[in-house]
């Protein structure tokens, strides 16, 4: 792991002690998130400019939950994609990334509730890792598991990970 992902989980768990009622499960998930965005890269290959920008949206992309829930009653994905890019942006400047990373991890998270337009490995690992978690943490159905995987799941690494956890 970079030195930049280590600082960024740093502060992201700082972030949710500050804005979060629930912090434990704020930061439990971005930690799966990650884990498994982290895991799923590697295993797939991917560069290591790639796989730090991936790093970094997983680190951040449920960034807007906080606000989500005091501002709109919830933390719906529609609600955290219109939210999340400003806040990823805010927490990710001092960093010294490069415009063109900032610009893309931005982006993953104000679109990781959107399963179309796909354009990049990094987006489709971040899709795939977020659903690894929340399937478990929202208790889908064995048929929203299902119909999810044929819908959106793409890479050999994600699919393997889907099928061993949820007996597919």
């Amino acid at each position: 792991m970079s030195d930049t992902v280590a600082k960024a989980v740093e502060k992201m768990v700082a972030f949710y002690e500050e804005e979060s009622t629930m912090v434990v499960h704020d930061v439990n998930h971005f930690m799966k998130v990650w884990g498994f965005a982290r895991t799923i890269g590697t295993l797939e290959g991917l560069d290591p400019e790639t796989q730090e920008t991936l790093e970094l949206a997983a680190v951040a992309h449920d960034i807007a939950c906080p606000l989500c829930r005091r501002k709109y009653g919830a933390a719906d994905g529609r609600h955290q994609e219109l939210e999340g890019e400003g806040l990823t942006r805010e927490f990710y400047q001092g960093f010294g990334l490069p415009e063109e990373q900032l610009d893309r991890i931005c982006y993953i998270v104000a679109h990781h509730h959107s399963f179309t337009g796909v354009d990049g490995l990094d987006y489709q690992v971040m899709l795939e890792a977020d659903f690894l978690v929340n399937a478990d943490e929202s208790d889908v159905s064995r048929e929203g598991i299902l119909s999810f995987r044929e819908k959106v799941f793409r890479t050999a690494t994600g699919l393997r990970l889907l099928d061993q956890m949820y007996g597919l």
